[in-house]
């Protein structure tokens, strides 16, 4: 049981972790010993970030880059291998979201979500594939973590068609993805979050109260919420979870008794 959530000598990348989740699971990587690459499309986010998180003694490496097309992931994993020949930990969790009218939804508001929260975390991983087999044993898999959501397990009320369709996809391109990479010793997982703190999640940054109340454990999510689960799935206490998504919501999809939209 000794160091069973260590990340010691263990190098991660996290997609989108300038911010948000991104930034959660990246903190919770430095602290427990992994050193971290993040990636966000806004270069100034991405460098600020890597230098507060590598105020707390670990080693936090911004390589800035937008990933929604495939140069973009190809272009991540090049800057990627000028430092790096293997790499233990994959986080896809860059995404985007788009609510519109049924009768008003955009094509670009379809397009944009699917690319990056589906196609993008394929083509990513499909591309470091040489690195994460590289780092990968039967001692110590390589890990891929994708972020879906809870609501690509149940709906709510909003209209974010693209954005419901894509993190449903996301969960079981996940399972295909760990049936597949498990021969190679790579582990594929995904993490459903509820309500964080969040640019993408705004109810649940300014009205926290009010989301809270909604969820059966009466508050939102924390970062160590976050953090500790994907800690859990990257280190040697993860090793026998695969093709699995861990719903991280206060209890929203499997604990609540309040119906959901019809």
């Amino acid at each position: 049981m000794k160091n069973l959530f260590s990340l010691e000598g263990r190098t991660a990348l996290v997609t989108g972790g300038s911010r948000g989740i991104g930034k959660m699971i990246a903190e919770g990587f430095l602290a427990y010993g992994a050193t971290v690459y993040i990636s966000a499309r806004k270069a100034e986010a991405c460098h600020a970030t890597a230098t507060e998180l590598s105020k707390g003694g670990g080693i936090c490496i911004a390589l800035p880059q937008d990933i929604s097309t495939v140069d973009g992931c190809r272009a991540l994993a090049d800057a990627l291998r000028a430092r790096e020949r293997k790499l233990d930990i994959l986080v896809n969790n860059a995404g985007a979201a788009w609510a519109a009218p049924f009768d008003e939804f955009p094509e670009h508001g379809w397009d944009k979500v699917m690319n990056l929260n589906v196609k993008s975390p394929f083509f990513l991983t499909q591309i470091l594939h040489p690195e994460l087999k590289a780092a990968a044993s039967a001692e110590r898999p390589a890990k891929v973590i994708n972020i879906a959501s809870i609501d690509g397990i149940r709906l709510n009320p909003l209209e974010t068609y693209s954005y419901h369709a894509s993190k449903s996809a996301l969960i079981y391109l996940t399972q295909r993805m760990a049936a597949k990479l498990v021969a190679d010793k790579i582990l594929v997982s995904a993490i459903a979050p509820g309500p964080f703190a969040s640019e993408m999640n705004r109810a649940a940054r300014d009205r926290a109260d009010e989301v809270a109340a909604r969820t059966p454990l009466r508050r939102i999510g924390r970062d160590e919420d976050m953090a500790g689960t994907a800690i859990y799935l990257a280190s040697r206490a993860g090793d026998y979870v695969v093709g699995n998504t861990i719903a991280v919501d206060g209890g929203i999809t499997y604990a609540n008794l309040t119906p959901g939209p019809s």
